[in-house]
């Protein structure tokens, strides 16, 4: 296996607190070395089989046994205040929570499992998981370096053909810890699946504190399973709708900074934030295009609202509709040929989609009630949106308007965002009396529903691609 180098963002303040209300630097994030997992015999093939969805209940009740990492001894690591141990005890949960919580499989963890020893990572004693019914074995090692930086191993095995059947490792600092996890994560789904993994990638948000009626809302970024949250601004202007770019190195975001609306990109690696657009009129919902080009927003002039398109690199604006009324959220389509968007010009909120262009602007939703906020799939084969029946609901549709189906029924769900592989859904959630906001994800079931943990209350989440 070839050497392969991650490195990942840096955030780094580059510009006075006071004037880009940017919060005080959280760190540099390490790179992430991927190498050969260690293994008695040489690994090449990667086994004989591959499996693809094509019925849901198959994967269901797979037996993926995931016992502690083992140690080949327990060394004292900043990771973990127990030694490698114990980080490989943290790193059996975390994998196992993951595959869990994707609504696909149900894997037994570290906790109800005996430990392998360092020898048998690479040499499993078959019989002890076969006679615990595991269809799949999940081995793994972590070790730690002389320069304090962690090596962990992750190993993929059949119990009917008594086969590995993936392999891979990484060097971690010890902050980078999850990472490793995530991405074992990432190696498990993606073989059993065929599909593209999305458990090393992150969420941007809106984090929000204080009463209902007088919110400070700030710009806040965490992993997949909602760890290692940070502020990324102090909240002396309010921060909304943010967005990665889709090569994860900006975000972008619109803030009203003395009232006024600006439409920023803020650059991960350097902490520099770039004024893309400042309107001087209401703006919404800025969306990056597919290659990072262009942006999508729309603003309100003389009481109309139209969607605009403008150079991701500043400069002047493009008007895309014309219609009377209110058109906002464009979402480009995975190949950049067109836009959905929201728009009120039949008389209520609903779907339309049109070209890139602006050109062929045709409504989409036909199905009751009222329909906003779409976002496509990234897939190219569903389109999420809030579905208002009464309630604000989290639904989705084929591209061409038919196959709908709601995925929730609570009081106030709205604001979706794919993971990178279009399998699952994040949302915003209101409570009725209270106003208390947080994150939830559900599956394209409807079923498999949890809320990810925020240190306050949280909105507008946007899930990054997988991390490079």
């Amino acid at each position: 296996m070839k050497l392969m180098v991650i490195t990942a963002a840096a955030l780094v303040l580059a510009m006075p607190a006071t004037a880009q209300d940017l919060a005080e630097p959280v760190g540099s994030e390490a790179s992430v070395e991927t190498v050969e997992a260690e293994a008695s015999e040489p690994g090449g093939d990667e086994g004989g089989l591959t499996f693809t969805i094509t019925d849901e209940s198959n994967f269901d009740d797979l037996g993926i046994a995931i016992p502690a990492f083992a140690a080949d001894r327990d060394m004292p690591t900043p990771a973990n205040a127990g030694g490698t141990a114990a980080l490989g005890t943290e790193i059996a949960r975390v994998i196992t929570a993951n595959l869990r919580n994707n609504g696909l499989f149900k894997p037994t963890g570290p906790d109800a499992l005996p430990r392998p020893t360092y020898p048998q990572i690479t040499d499993p004693v078959w019989t002890t998981w076969q006679s615990r019914g595991a269809e799949m074995l999940v081995h793994g090692y972590v070790r730690a370096q002389a320069d304090g930086r962690l090596v962990v191993g992750c190993y993929l095995y059949d119990m009917a053909l008594r086969d590995e059947l993936a392999r891979s490792g990484w060097v971690v600092p010890p902050s980078d810890w999850r990472r490793a996890a995530h991405k074992c994560s990432d190696l498990v789904y993606s073989r059993l699946t065929g599909e593209d993994p999305f458990f090393d990638s992150r969420i941007a948000y809106i984090a929000e504190t204080g009463p209902k009626g007088n919110r400070t809302k700030r710009l806040a970024v965490m992993d997949s399973d909602g760890a290692n949250h940070r502020f990324l601004t102090l909240g002396g202007s309010t921060a909304l709708t943010p967005k990665y770019s889709p090569n994860y190195r900006q975000l972008l975001y619109l803030s009203y900074v003395d009232g006024n609306p600006r439409i920023y990109i803020y650059d991960i690696d350097s902490g520099r934030q770039q004024l893309v657009a400042e309107t001087g009129n209401p703006t919404f919902a800025p969306r990056w295009s597919p290659d990072g080009k262009w942006i999508l927003y729309s603003m309100a002039v003389n009481g109309n609202t139209d969607i605009y398109r403008v150079s991701s690199s500043g400069g002047p604006s493009v008007r895309l509709t014309d219609a009377p009324g209110i058109d906002i959220g464009g979402s480009y389509s995975p190949d950049g040929s067109r836009i959905v968007f929201e728009s009120d010009r039949s008389g209520s909120q609903q779907i339309y989609v049109m070209s890139s262009n602006g050109a062929d602007q045709r409504r989409l939703s036909f199905f009751g009630g009222r329909a906003a906020t779409p976002e496509w799939s990234p897939r190219g084969d569903q389109i999420a949106f809030t579905y208002i029946p009464g309630d604000f609901n989290i639904a989705v549709m084929s591209p061409d308007g038919r196959n709908f189906r709601k995925l929730t029924s609570a009081w106030q769900d709205e604001a979706p965002t794919w993971s990178p592989n279009g399998r699952i859904i994040q949302f915003f959630r209101t409570e009725r009396n209270s106003g208390k906001t947080a994150i939830y994800q559900v599956d394209l079931t409807g079923e498999n529903e949890r809320r990810l943990p925020t240190p306050v209350n949280a909105s507008d989440p946007a899930w990054g691609p997988i991390l490079p």
